[in-house]
């Protein structure tokens, strides 16, 4: 279980073109935020002071729309600061990068391109968590609800004669401590990796706004939306094992390469990488606005996000009823969504130094 982990493609009933509003939300809840970072702390008279050419990048960017809509925000706050610096009237050029594993759907992500865009557009596939882009390159990086995927399962937890062997459970969620440290090692290997990456790549004085999937400190992983749906799926394989379905050795074997970090440990590894400051880093609400939980766009939403991954390990055969359990199982327990600390939205804003 190592590689690629790519949401959805294609644009039919399960896509993540048609259930990602959740992601889509997170966007929304940042966007006056983003527009105040680049307004007050982005130099743009000094970036655009050899040309007026802005390179922007979107990493982890799946299949779309989120990724144009937070291109467009971007572009639009960065206008709007140049010309309020009094600059030439000359328009700036965008060219915004979009990034994600060579398993991503491409095709589905440029054939829905903005036909209006005010940039030029260009596919870059590749992990993040290594280098993408030539030294000094870009300008602004954005990544939104990627971050937070692993480069690959930690391997001690596949070892049947180790403390971290994480027997009928897929996920650190209701796991022993040590568990939960082999995935945190994990998630420091890799944000270690990315950070370096992005230090080579941007441009003293350019900007990086990350959003990231987050544990509030001192909240239990279980009290989160996350670990609720993490519980449900792992509850739906159980019953599936159960009925001899599916083979148990295979659950023990399945994690999920998803890690929720805290305040504290993310300030930790930018302040240890050196190459950034903390601009802004703060925990934001993550819930849809209008009215109670949707269960089913939640399973939706879910299965749109998490069916790659499954069918890697499992097979396809098993994914309906597999979800067909689940959305039984989050119908029947709501109120845990209901309940859960839905503040597990991490926002930071990072500048080159």
């Amino acid at each position: 279980m190592s590689g690629s982990f790519p949401m959805n493609g294609g644009d039919g009933i399960y896509s993540y073109t048609k259930n990602s509003e959740y992601q889509r939300e997170a966007l929304n809840t940042v966007k006056e935020m983003i527009d105040m970072a680049i307004a007050e702390k982005l130099d743009v008279k000094h970036l655009t002071s050899a040309s007026r050419s802005i390179h922007l990048a979107d990493l982890g960017c799946s299949v779309g729309p989120n990724t144009f809509i937070a291109m467009q925000n971007v572009i639009a706050a960065m206008e709007k600061k140049y010309y309020a610096q009094s600059l030439p009237s000359e328009k700036l050029e965008f060219q915004a990068f979009f990034n994600d594993h060579i398993s991503n759907d491409f095709n589905t992500l440029f054939a829905s391109l903005p036909v209006d865009r005010q940039y030029f557009g260009v596919g870059v596939p590749g992990s993040f968590h290594d280098r993408l882009f030539p030294s000094l390159s870009l300008h602004f990086v954005h990544s939104s609800y990627a971050l937070h995927w692993l480069s690959k399962v930690p391997k001690k937890l596949l070892d049947k004669n180790s403390p971290t062997w994480n027997k009928g459970k897929i996920h650190y969620t209701g796991a022993s401590d040590e568990v939960m440290k082999a995935y945190a090692a994990q998630f420091e290997s890799d944000m270690e990796n990315f950070l370096d990456a992005r230090a080579k790549e941007i441009v003293v004085g350019g900007m990086m706004v990350l959003t990231i999937q987050s544990l509030p400190d001192d909240v239990d992983q279980s009290k989160t939306p996350s670990g609720v749906m993490f519980k449900f799926v792992e509850a739906g394989l159980m019953d599936m094992v159960n009925a001899g379905i599916i083979d148990e050795p295979q659950v023990d074997m399945f994690n999920l390469p998803i890690y929720s970090v805290s305040t504290k440990e993310m300030t930790r590894l930018i302040e240890s990488n050196g190459s950034f400051s903390i601009e802004k880093i703060e925990l934001t609400d993550s819930s849809l606005k209008d009215g109670p939980i949707n269960a089913q766009a939640v399973i939706m939403h879910v299965r749109a996000g998490m069916e790659e991954v499954i069918v890697k390990h499992f097979g396809r055969d098993i994914v309906d009823e597999l979800f067909e359990r689940v959305s039984k199982k989050c119908m029947e327990d709501i109120h845990l969504l209901e309940s859960s600390n839905m503040k597990a939205q991490l926002f930071i804003v990072l500048k080159r130094i």
